[in-house]
């Protein structure tokens, strides 16, 4: 490949083709599909920036004036490597922060490139400076509470809605013509308006700043979750080992088990112990639960408290103590048949029926109203 204008500008125009195909193309986050495409874009992206470099195209003493409208839309080449890195595929933790790190380099270096044709707002340049001074504690809002954290989100939400309005407006121009970088159009012919052209390349570059500054914003608080993941080379080498050996020392114990909580004793599971005392008390911790299967659904839900005891054996737990009244209703009428032959308990139940009699003739009924008795 020679290093020259045409050469660059035809790869330019690859990858912009590859990457405007995978914002109009529904392909699937995770696809094969997806991922070449990415991955198209970034090499032709990254063979770009090799030739911008070394073409010496963007000089620090240049300013916007001495820039050629045909070299503006190669400002944003860091900017699109930095969001496409950001949506390469990742299997750990380590890997996705080696790609946060070269997305935030690209991310940087798009920013300062604007700031050196003085190509940044006033909002936007403010912060930049937020950014250098603290890069990896950067937030667009000013503040850390809730309020201040909505305010800014709803606030940037406003100003890239604004920017994509004015662009697609500067789009929709007659003077500007479709954007085909692989024609030279003399625009002393009328082909093609330069100066509705370049207020198109600006109003991408400073959109383009704005989600630059939202991306390092959430690249921020991406890397704060990833600092709390578990090292996968530390678990690998002796997580697991530790873990598997604690559980073969303890394996020979008597009535040794790895559950969280043991089986309470007293009610069919072996051992002693009682659960309340006699006045009610409990001696024990103990959860409620419906059933077993419900047990077994809700393992894994938040905030679950291992239960001891189901409904059922609570109750048998209560029984066998005496804290549960059995009859009246239906089983108060079906009174068993007496034992002809207990001749013991038949006598019983003579003196009782006599000791019934003898009350009711000494209390006959209304004895004890005396209430109106004149």
């Amino acid at each position: 490949m020679d290093d020259n204008p045409t050469s660059l500008k035809t790869i330019f125009t690859t990858a912009e083709t590859t990457r405007l195909s995978l914002e109009t193309t529904p392909h699937l986050p995770n696809s094969p599909a997806r991922h070449d495409a990415t991955a198209t874009a970034l090499t032709a992206y990254r063979t770009c920036a090799d030739l911008i470099s070394s073409l010496s195209l963007f000089s620090s003493n240049e300013t916007l004036e001495d820039l050629s409208t045909s070299h503006l839309p190669y400002i944003l080449v860091p900017f699109h490597l930095a969001e496409l890195t950001q949506q390469l595929p990742s299997t750990s933790p380590n890997t996705r922060k080696s790609l946060l790190s070269t997305s935030r380099s690209h991310y940087e270096s798009f920013l300062h490139r604007l700031d050196s044709y003085d190509l940044l707002s006033v909002p936007h340049k403010k912060l930049l400076a937020r950014y250098i001074d603290s890069p990896e504690t950067f937030s667009v809002a000013t503040g850390n509470d809730a309020a201040s954290k909505r305010d800014a989100k709803i606030s940037s939400f406003r100003a890239e809605k604004g920017l994509r309005t004015r662009l697609a407006h500067l789009l929709s121009q007659p003077g500007y013509a479709s954007l085909n970088l692989d024609r030279e159009e003399d625009t002393t012919t009328g082909g093609r308006d330069e100066e509705a052209e370049r207020a198109v390349y600006l109003a991408q570059m400073e959109l383009g700043a704005h989600q630059a500054f939202a991306a390092l914003d959430g690249l921020n608080r991406e890397w704060e979750i990833l600092a709390l993941a578990p090292d996968p080379e530390q678990q690998g080498r002796g997580g697991n080992e530790v873990e598997d050996g604690r559980r073969r020392g303890r394996a020979g114990e008597d009535n040794w088990s790895d559950r969280l909580d043991r089986p309470l004793r007293g009610f069919g599971r072996g051992g002693g112990g009682p659960l309340l005392t006699k006045e009610g008390k409990p001696l024990q911790p103990f959860t409620l639960v419906g059933n077993r299967q419900e047990l077994a659904k809700g393992v894994f839900r938040p905030g679950h408290n291992l239960p001891t005891m189901s409904i059922d054996e609570y109750l048998e737990e209560e029984r066998r103590r005496g804290g549960i009244i059995e009859g009246g209703g239906e089983t108060s009428f079906q009174r068993p048949e007496p034992d002809e032959d207990d001749i013991k308990k038949a006598d019983e139940e003579t003196m009782k029926a006599r000791a019934w009699d003898e009350f009711v003739e000494a209390n006959p009924k209304g004895a004890g109203n005396t209430l109106n008795r004149g």
